[in-house]
């Protein structure tokens, strides 16, 4: 046993459980390796000890240390929070560790977040949308780190991508919103600048103006950040502008629940009124009140399939695939045939 007081070592769990410190390895590494009377005998000792692997020498001996470095744009609401969960689970089952970031949108932080997860043995990394200084992805290649895109899609890329064509499937959306009548269409969407999902998101409502013969110049656009308070203060401004739109579309699902609440509280019927859409098909989609009309994106399966092309670009080498997936749009109360005029 370990003297009192030291840090236990892979030679006392060897001594105490009768076995060698190679079985012990393989315990810890291949488990599949060991019969399960050994392994069952070993881990036991491991947990009464309270042993711990040394990561910094297991990390030298395989030139690989089994992380991998996701960073988001926010951790504040639930857009990326199923996309992830199954993006770790799948990892975790490999035999990988997740390390989260957030960078709040900020370039600058998302930048010092990347070197110090590359600093700290990231094998790999997921990346939220294409928008960053080219010499992020120099420094990446440099330090011969495999990043993968993910929250879009983007066939002829620099880097593969796991996602969904976001402008795509905002234009199916507002053409379901046009066949219910409207054409004074407004738009609240997440800030432009640095985020090509939102971008696109707005490209996609212009494409579809434009297929149905609308001028998309005259279309109103209010920029924020997205948080229920920023929807429900650009609800507010769209609506007592002097031109009320009979729809608007919301560059996600918590931009559209504040734009929804700030509407209960100006007396507003949605969707008697105005229309309002969202994007993601979050959670909060489905229990406002009215239920939301949205895009419904594969997060837990985007998340998986991140996970697996990350796990073969790190292990492999393998340039792979970008992998678009598909959306599907979700119909719900908060979309209703435009109001007659009278």
């Amino acid at each position: 046993m370990a003297n009192p007081g030291s840090v236990p070592t892979l030679e006392d769990v060897a001594k105490a459980a009768g076995v060698s410190t190679a079985t012990v390895s393989r315990c810890l590494n291949t488990p599949d390796r060991v019969v399960e009377r050994t392994r069952t005998k070993v881990m036991e000792v491991i947990e009464a000890l309270g042993y711990t692997p040394n990561f910094a020498a297991r990390v030298m001996a395989a030139k690989r240390s089994n992380t991998i470095g996701a960073i988001v744009p926010t951790m504040e609401n639930a857009i990326f929070a199923r996309g992830l969960q199954a993006f770790q689970e799948q990892l975790y089952s490999k035999g990988y560790t997740l390390i989260v970031a957030s960078s709040a949108y900020q370039p600058d932080l998302e930048k010092e977040q990347i070197r110090t997860l590359v600093s700290r043995g990231a094998d790999g990394l997921l990346l939220i949308g294409s928008d960053r200084d080219p010499a992020l992805y120099d420094f990446l290649n440099n330090q011969k780190i495999p990043a993968l895109i993910a929250w879009t899609f983007d066939a002829h890329g620099a880097r593969p991508t796991v996602g969904f064509d976001n402008r795509k499937a905002m234009t199916s959306l507002v053409q379901e919103v046009l066949a219910f009548g409207h054409r004074d269409i407004a738009v609240i969407s997440g800030v432009t600048q640095g985020n090509d999902r939102a971008r696109q998101r707005v490209e996609g409502v212009k494409d579809a103006l434009l297929q149905a013969g609308h001028d998309p110049d005259k279309l109103r656009i209010v920029e924020t950040r997205y948080e229920v308070e920023s929807g429900a203060a650009a609800f507010e401004e769209l609506m007592t502008d002097g031109r009320h739109p009979t729809a608007i579309i919301c560059g996600n699902d918590v931009l559209a629940v504040g734009a929804i609440g700030r509407a209960r509280a100006m007396g507003i019927d949605v969707p008697g009124d105005v229309s309002i859409t969202g994007f993601d098909d979050i959670e909060l989609a489905k229990i406002v009140s009215p239920s939301l009309t949205t895009v419904q994106v594969p997060h837990r399966k985007m998340g998986r399939k991140a996970a697996r092309a990350l796990i073969d670009m790190v292990e492999n080498n393998t340039i792979v695939a970008s992998v678009e997936l598909k959306t599907k749009l979700k119909l719900r109360g908060s979309l209703g045939p435009a109001p007659v005029s009278e």
